[in-house]
């Protein structure tokens, strides 16, 4: 059987280890942990993984954030996956910061990664990982916020939480969203405090 895992980021050397680039930054660390590299395909970077008598496809687009949605559906086509078997992996501003919850769909919550793909592929229908990067902005700053780095604390504590989010991936893979949902979404909440990032 075979997986679509997307971490949805911007490329380029400035958006590295930004909030908006989680999805990049866990993909990049389940790589590694495989001893396995990306190669720059169609509409992405990619990478194969084998867990478990399952094929992992991970993909972090390189559509730019906006356009999602072009790279999901070339992929998802490309390699006959249905879309039953698609996770996405995301930041979101609604979360406190490191907050980790799978959902087998749901709106794009004003995230427009999600947003573009819903709209070509037609359906929010799909699996999808939200790691909370907190809302710590004032008014008219939360474009400089989820594209900023983050702090030294932030950092060690989001590191931390990205082996919960792998093991998620392979748990989706291996028992299916709903087994997975009941094992590490009441995990997934437990949050430390974190110092407050730089402005």
């Amino acid at each position: 059987m075979k997986y679509l895992i997307v971490g949805l980021g911007n490329i380029g050397e400035g958006y590295k280890d930004t909030r908006h680039n989680i999805g990049f930054t866990v993909l990049d660390a389940m790589a590694t942990a495989s001893n396995i590299s990306f190669s720059d395909k169609r509409y992405g970077a990619i990478c194969k993984i084998s867990y478990k008598g399952r094929d992992l496809l991970l993909l972090k687009p390189s559509t730019f954030m906006n356009l999602s949605g072009n790279a999901v559906s070339y992929w998802l086509k490309k390699e006959n996956i249905p879309i039953e078997n698609l996770l996405v992996i995301v930041d979101d501003l609604a979360l406190p910061p490191g907050s980790i919850r799978l959902r087998s769909k749901g709106n794009d919550g004003g995230h427009n990664g999600l947003a573009h793909i819903n709209s070509i592929l037609g359906t929010n229908e799909y699996a999808r990982i939200r790691i909370g990067i907190g809302s710590s902005f004032h008014k008219g700053a939360q474009i400089n916020f989820v594209l900023g780095k983050w702090g030294v604390e932030e950092k060690k504590f989001m590191d931390d939480r990205t082996s919960i989010v792998i093991n998620m991936i392979r748990s989706f893979a291996f028992s299916g969203v709903e087994l997975t949902m009941t094992a590490y979404n009441k995990i997934g909440k437990v949050v430390p405090p974190v110092d407050p990032p730089t402005p």
